[in-house]
Formats: structure tokens, sequence, C-alpha cells
């Protein structure tokens, strides 16, 4: 329920234009959207080979310092430390972006279908994240990545993350989902002989888009920490530039020889976009649930 009144599936459309309308006036949530914008077109442009192609060409000496040239100087086999950070860029959105896809539509319908039904589904759904909730996230994200048969890589890393994290968003539409079936509009359709699928969604899913919307935002930028999370640990993304990697190549370059740039690219790079999408999802919250404000 979104500003004290229901939705249906016919103005969902609606709701997300008055959402965007609210997010305009948002002055910290256009800032984040142009940072995220330019990661995405900088992913974007790396994906199509038209920006930092040359990530694994050596341009220069080993450990070069930032420079015109080079902006964020070169690394141990004198590539450039700007070309890895924009790949990087590329492989945390495509993170974010499919372990999302996977985590939100499981945790939804799991949420929806536990909260309309109870009794032994509900206690089913609630036993499965319990337990999932009880394992140690690295320890489970761990073993995932180590027993999918897909071995060590993106595709790997992805799955990983989308059947881990959906638990949080089961939770929050599952209790949503209970409140808003004793309602009136349940009563009514369920009356005039509506099913329970149509009821699941096209009546009760409208009324909890706004926490599912949320949701998203929060795994988006769980999946990108995570799967930094695993690059460093050695069981993420390989052969290939992620910021985890970087993070971890450079480790024994700042402690060995005191080159700091790629490990302050990698970091910053991090920063800047999980701040982005923070300040975005708190402005993304407000502009559905204006009681909060």
């Amino acid at each position: 329920m979104l500003s004290g009144r229901l939705y249906s599936a016919m103005e969902v459309p609606l709701l997300l234009e008055s959402v965007i309308r609210r997010l305009k006036r948002d002055k910290v949530a256009l800032v984040a959207v142009c940072v995220i914008g330019l990661y995405l077109f900088a992913g974007l442009l790396s994906l199509a080979g038209l920006l930092a192609s040359g990530f694994a060409e050596q341009v220069g000496e080993a450990y070069a310092p930032p420079s015109w040239a080079h902006p964020f100087g070169l690394d141990v086999l004198g590539r450039s430390v700007w070309e890895r950070l924009v790949q990087g860029s590329r492989v945390a959105l495509i993170v974010g972006f499919f372990s999302t896809a996977i985590a939100i539509p499981v945790g939804a319908v799991l949420g929806l279908v536990a909260g309309y039904f109870r009794g032994w589904v509900d206690a089913l759904v609630v036993w499965l994240y319990s337990t999932l909730d009880a394992i140690p996230t690295i320890l489970l994200l761990l073993a995932m990545a180590l027993v999918l048969p897909t071995g060590k890589g993106l595709a790997t890393v992805c799955i990983a993350l989308g059947v881990t994290s959906w638990v949080s968003t089961c939770r929050v539409v599952r209790g949503e989902a209970i409140r808003q079936k004793e309602l009136d509009y349940v009563r009514a359709a369920r009356s005039l002989g509506a099913g329970n699928l149509r009821i699941l969604f096209v009546h009760l899913l409208p009324n909890v888009l706004h926490l599912v919307l949320v949701q998203a935002s929060l795994v988006f930028v769980y999946s990108i920490k995570s799967e930094v999370i695993l690059s460093y640990l050695g069981v993420g993304v390989q052969n290939f530039p992620s910021w985890g990697v970087m993070i971890d190549d450079a480790r024994l370059e700042l402690v060995g020889r005191g080159v700091w740039w790629q490990f302050a690219a990698a970091t910053a790079a991090l920063f800047v976009l999980v701040l982005a999408f923070n300040l975005f999802n708190d402005a993304l919250k407000d502009a559905l649930d204006p009681k909060e404000r």
C-alpha cells in the first residue's frame, strides 16, 4: 500500500510514474542516479569493446605512478589500472544485475505464497529461509561457489549470489502479505470468485511492489560487495579484471613496495558506487513510502 491507497496491476505504471516524479525533485537522488549512470555507461562501452579494450596489454613500465597518460598508474605487469578499473565496473554491474534478477523473483514469490496461504506452506518457507539465514553468509557463498558445476567464474558468482540473497526479500514480502491478505480488497476479490493466482499477482503483488523495489536495490549493492569479497578470496571471477582481484593484487604491492594507486583506485571505485546506490535506495524508500519522510 502506497500513500494510504491500494493499487491494482493496471495502476502499476501510474505508481512508477509517481515515484519517478518524486525522485526528480530530490537532488541527492539525481546525483546518485548520475553516478550510477556513469558506471553503467562505462560498463556498457567496455562490454561493446569501445572502452578499455586493451586492459591486458602492457603499456609501460611496471609500477609506473599516476600520470596524465595513465591517471591511475600501471600495475606489476605494466597494464593500465584505469582500464582494469573500467572492466571491473563491468563485472560488478553484471554480477549485481543477474544476481538481483535471480534473488528478487524467488524471494517475492515465496514471500507472497507463504504470507497468503500460511499453514504448512508458510512453515516450509520459514524453515527454508531460517536455515539459510543461520549459516554464515560468507561460508555459504564460498560453499556455493566451490560446488556449482559451472566452476569458478562470473556465472558461478551470479548463481551463488542469486540463490543465497533472496532471504531478506522473502521475509519482508511475507510479513506484508500476511497484513494485506486480511484487508477488504482481498476479501472482496475472493468473494467475487477471483482465484488464488489472480489474488496473488494482480491484487497483492502491486501492493507489496514498493518493498520489492527497495529490496532489489539492497540486493544489488550486496551482490557487488560480495563479488569483491569472493574475488579477493580467490573463488570469484578468474582471469579477468575485478575490483576484488585488483585489491588482492595490490595488497602485496602496497606492503612490499608502497605502490598504493591500484589499491586506492579499486577501493575508491567500490566506495563511490556503493555510496551512490545507498543514497538512491534511501531516496527510493522515501518516494515509495512518503509516511517515512
